[in-house]
Formats: C-alpha cells, structure tokens, sequence
C-alpha cells in the first residue's frame, strides 16, 4: 500500500555517512527548513551509535480506537506485520507514533524480523517494548524510551508508505534521513543534491577551523571567518587538491 519504495545510491550513502547531523541541520536551515529534527528520537543504546543513512519508510498510528486496537489487529492485512514484509533493505523505518509513551510499537520479535530483512534503524517519535530483547537483535534504534505495554494499548495501526509527522517533522516515503548521536534529521528527496555538496564542504571547512582552533587561533574573524580567514582556508583547500593529484 502507499508508495513504492526507492533505492539510495551507494555514493549517496557514502557521502552522508560523513555529514554530521549537526551539520546538515545547519545547511537546511540556511535553505531555509528549520524543521527536520526529529524530536524525541533518541539513540536507544547507550554506547554512541555509527551514523547511519536511509531511505524514509514510513508507518503512521493514531489514537487507540477500542474496535479496531485489539490483538487480533495484529493478523489484519494492515498491521505492523504486514508493512515490515514491505521494507526493503538499506531503508529506516520512520514510524509516526503521535509521541505516546505508554505503549510500545515494537518490541523484540519484530525488530529481528526488522533486522533479517535488512532494514538499516528504526525512529519513532513513540516507544518500544522488550527492551533487552531489542537491543539483542542488534537493530539500530532511535526512540522516546520504553515501555511494558503493547502499541493496541494505546494506538492503532493505520498504513505505510504514506506522508506522516513523526517528532513534529513532515515525513514522505522517500525521503532521506540520517541519524547519529545528536538524533534523526530528515532530507527532503528533491533536496538531496544541493544538501550533500555543501554539507560535504560545510564539514571540510568546519575541519579546517578545528585546526585552527587546534593550532591556537582565536574565533573573532575565524568562526565566523572573515577575509583573511576565507583566503587561508582557499589556499589550504588549493594545497589539498595539489597533494591529492600528486599522491
């Protein structure tokens, strides 16, 4: 149902996996979205996860509804079950949980099914269950906590693969989301270009001013830089690309 679901090209994958979400928060906003981190998706482990890119598969929820939020739910053509046979590998499943915090979308039997089918993280703005079982499948997980019961307790299921606000952020299938220790950041597919060329410079040059800081150099003219500063960081760039010919 909803959107057939894209490929990301390795390339891509390759280029954003050394983006920063800090930073592509930043080139965003000077694009003028100021609205692409997903709030309460947190990283489930303790330990900070790797950065991770993915197309957006998305699932929505709404409020319980005592008909149609019941165990049996679970068996329906459209439940949680059936979307997860739906994802393709390499995407991150975005799911839309209204941010309830008292029932578990997911817990440790399907984020190993998640994982087998090679499904790259899951980000909720809602919570898991079985937490223990969940970090045992080894799945990456963005989240706003636990908790013990299950999703009918508190939502119903409603579709995949269709637009759907997840943390205060529009998300459409397709779209491309990064997520590393700071949270989820959304990429709008139609975007991704112009993003990734100047997130890929935005980051050399935020290298280049942590050398400098490194070396001594104080901030007033470097960060932000002024004439000065530009012309050192172009020469520097220069020198790089001269080295890179010749090694």
């Amino acid at each position: 149902m909803g959107i057939d679901p894209l490929p990301l090209d390795a390339e891509i994958i390759r280029a954003l996996s050394a983006v920063t979400t800090a930073t592509l928060t930043t080139v965003l906003l000077k694009k003028g979205l100021r609205n692409v981190w997903m709030r309460g998706a947190r990283p489930l482990h303790a330990a900070a996860p790797r950065r991770l890119v993915g197309r957006a598969f998305t699932l929505r929820f709404v409020p319980a509804r005592e008909d149609l939020a019941t165990p049996a739910s679970w068996g329906s053509p459209i439940s949680t079950r059936a979307a997860i046979e739906a994802m393709p590998a390499g995407c991150i499943a975005v799911v839309d949980a209204m941010g309830v915090a008292d029932a578990g979308i997911f817990g440790d039997i399907l984020c190993s099914r998640m994982k087998r089918r090679g499904v790259a993280a899951l980000v909720t703005d809602g919570v898991v269950r079985d937490v223990e079982g969940v970090m045992g499948t080894g799945l990456p997980v963005w989240c706003n906590g636990v908790a013990a019961p299950p999703s009918v307790a508190g939502l119903t299921f409603v579709g995949w693969q269709e637009p759907i606000g997840c943390g205060g952020v529009a998300v459409f299938p397709n779209d491309v989301v990064v997520t590393d220790a700071d949270g989820a950041v959304l990429i709008p597919a139609a975007m991704l270009a112009d993003v990734i060329a100047e997130s890929v410079e935005q980051e050399r040059f935020e290298g280049w001013i942590m050398a400098e800081v490194a070396a001594g150099v104080p901030l007033p003219g470097l960060y932000p830089p002024n004439d000065g500063a530009r012309a050192r960081y172009a020469a520097w760039v220069q020198a790089e690309g001269k080295g890179a010919k010749h090694s």
